[in-house]
């Protein structure tokens, strides 16, 4: 799933690593994309990993500050192992494999968490908010997901987007990929307030 590790070296402040080097490509995420299947094998190998010891403490909180309310930060919660930062450019295409790049934020959460930030990559790449769910569905995480958990991280993910989009206006990929979560919430029945 990942990079083979080759050498690791630490000077105090700095940690650095290096990896095999992969032949292959971004993965594809249109409609129609042979890669789809291939990525959801990739996210349900996520899955299955359990995480170390040394991440028992990693409780995932990024989108903590984009919660309507503090209590909601418990439906985002869980043992699962998660990458992310799951996108196109993460997760890499071989002619015999795929694999997972760039683990530079890995956190414990909530299972559907990976899963949910390839629905919204898949709506920003032209799929509908039903289709992106549907390939959603298939994760297994996803199947086990508390509904109200999922609503709670599209609201959230949205604010997060916008405040991305917001904050660098001229990153048009940052406005589609927003746009996306807009439309993935409101798909869900998601009313989504400004953070107070």
């Amino acid at each position: 799933m990942s990079a083979r590790l080759l050498w690791d070296a630490e000077d105090g402040e700095w940690i650095a690593l290096g990896f095999d080097v992969l032949h292959g490509r971004p993965a594809d995420f249109a409609p129609g994309s042979a890669d789809l299947p291939v990525v959801r094998e990739l996210v349900d190998e996520i899955g299955t990993v359990r995480p170390p010891q040394a991440a028992r403490d990693w409780t995932e909180t990024r989108w903590d500050r984009f919660l309507s309310a503090p209590s909601e930060a418990e439906l985002l919660r869980g043992d699962a192992l998660l990458h992310a930062d799951l996108h196109q450019e993460n997760l890499i295409v071989g002619a015999d494999r795929a694999w997972v790049v760039d683990w530079g934020w890995p956190t414990r959460g909530a299972g559907f968490i990976d899963p949910a930030q390839i629905v919204v990559q898949l709506v920003a790449a032209g799929h509908s908010p039903a289709a992106a769910e549907s390939w959603g569905a298939g994760c297994a995480a996803w199947r086990d997901a508390n509904p109200e958990g999922i609503d709670v991280f599209a609201a959230a993910t949205m604010r997060m987007w916008q405040e991305m989009a917001d904050r660098r206006p001229d990153r048009q990929g940052r406005r589609a990929v927003a746009e996306a979560a807009e439309t993935w919430a409101r798909h869900r029945g998601v009313t989504v307030e400004p953070i107070r």
